[in-house]
This record gives structure tokens, sequence and C-alpha cells, in this order.
């Protein structure tokens, strides 16, 4: 079962999800600031380490630039502020442990794992607009050197 994916210009699907501290955010409380939402498998894994990691490394250049960063996991908010305070991370990580979200943003279904079709989660970064509106779509992004290649995507590297 493959779920729709979601195109630059298409409005960002809402949702409301806890934070690692259990506070309720909704996509309505991003208005009015660029967002990164990026999807990823499990807090604590090595490749969502990695990833999560380069996030952190960048932060200060995306806040400048003006974004916000936003991971998102089907784990529990503890599991998700032991991942922050292990690694290190100052950007809210979001629980979907129903993976409701992941459908409606195209970023759970089937996909290849070691040679076999397995269904889970699609690694996947989307960029936002101050209103809601998607401007970058990314599906079946590595972890390593993502960043790197948003980066430049979003022009903050030469």
């Amino acid at each position: 079962m493959t779920n729709e994916r979601l195109e630059p210009g298409a409005p960002a699907p809402d949702f409301t999800l806890l934070d690692q501290d259990g506070t309720a955010v909704s996509l309505a409380d991003l208005r009015g600031t660029k967002t990164i939402l990026y999807f990823y498998p499990a807090a604590m894994t090595p490749g969502c380490t990695t990833q999560a990691c380069d996030f952190r490394d960048s932060l200060s250049s995306l806040e400048g630039a003006g974004y916000r960063v936003i991971g998102i996991s089907r784990d529990e908010p503890a599991k998700l502020a032991e991942f922050r305070a292990r690694d290190g991370l100052s950007f809210t990580l979001l629980s979907d442990p129903d993976h409701a979200v992941h459908s409606a943003y195209g970023t759970w279904g089937e996909k290849m794992n070691y040679g076999k079709v397995v269904e889970g989660v699609i690694r996947s970064t989307f960029v936002l607009d101050e209103d809601g509106i998607i401007t970058e779509a990314m599906y079946n992004v590595k972890a390593t050197g993502h960043v790197a290649r948003l980066r430049k995507m979003l022009g903050l590297d030469a």
C-alpha cells in the first residue's frame, strides 16, 4: 500500500502531534515561519542519528535563513526526549505512533530494505513556506549527506 506523494505547490496536510515534552504541536502553530519537516524511521538508530546530528550541526545557519527544523517519527515522546538529550538536539521532535501523519504525507508505505519489500517509514523531507505550502518534497532520501544537499538546494551553500 503506497500513499499519494505530495508535490511542491500543495498545501501541507494539517496535523497535531505531541512533541518530546508531551506538548501538542499543530501545523497551524508553524504558520509564519518556513519549516523543514523531516520524517525518519526511528530515534537512536545509526542512520537516524547521523541525519539528526547533521540537522543539529546545520541548525544555526538554517535558523539564520529563517527555517525551523522539525523531525517526525513513530517514537513515543519519552524516547524522543531521550534522543534529544543523548545527541544534543535542540529542534522539535514529534511523535506519530499510529503513522497517520506519515500516511498523510506519503511517507509510510512499501520500500526496499536489504533486498526485501517491507512496509514502513520512507525517509523524506518537506520544506514548507510561511503559509504551509510545500515548496520542496523529497522522498527516499539517504540519511548521510542529505542535509548538505538540502542546504545547497535552499541556496545556503555556495
